[in-house]
């Protein structure tokens, strides 16, 4: 997908075969971190839709959401939150469950970081079958906030995630799409 200015980011996406197990292509994105250009574009274009809405807190999910989470609460002038894996936080946590295919897991936010009424953008590099954005939706409506929108820079479609959460009734951006994985 080309983007504003004719921009391709997704050439600046690298693709590592076989991990984390055999027959899956891990879609790196730190080759567009690490490229200015590349890394402007996907901050830009994640937070353009964006620029009319009154944002109270960008949340990004442990570890690159954080990266690209960051820029985005900076650009945007509102604060950062960030939902980090079980145990990472210090201080009063609340913790959702998600399943992953091989069991189940857990994310945490801070449990006084959102208040009723805060509106929050959510962030992540990438989302395949939905389970980490859909618990991080759930973390932010229990602590009061709405979701105005979930970002990624890369969707996974054929895994279902985007879809669940345009089920759920969260607003979807993504930037580019991979078919297949």
């Amino acid at each position: 997908m080309d983007l504003r200015k004719g921009f391709d980011i997704s050439r600046y996406v690298r693709d590592i075969h076989d991990y984390p197990k055999p027959g899956i292509i891990f879609r790196d994105i730190t080759t567009l971190l690490s490229n200015p250009y590349a890394f402007r574009a996907s901050v830009d274009e994640l937070m353009w839709p964006f620029l009319q809405e009154k944002i109270d807190y960008v949340v990004g999910i442990e570890a690159r959401g954080f990266i690209l989470g960051g820029a985005i609460a900076h650009e945007l002038g509102c604060g950062f939150i960030p939902i980090r894996k079980k145990g990472k936080l210090p201080g009063k946590t609340i913790g959702q469950d998600y399943t992953l295919e091989y069991g189940v897991d857990t994310i945490e936010i801070h449990a006084d970081a959102i208040e009723g009424g805060d509106n929050v953008l959510l962030v992540d590099d990438l989302i395949a079958t939905g389970g980490t954005a859909l618990a991080a939706v759930e973390l932010i409506k229990r602590s009061g906030g709405a979701v105005v929108a979930a970002c990624f820079v890369i969707d996974l479609p054929d895994l279902g995630g985007s879809k669940k959460l345009v089920d759920a009734g969260v607003k979807f951006h993504k930037l580019i799409e991979f078919e297949g994985d």
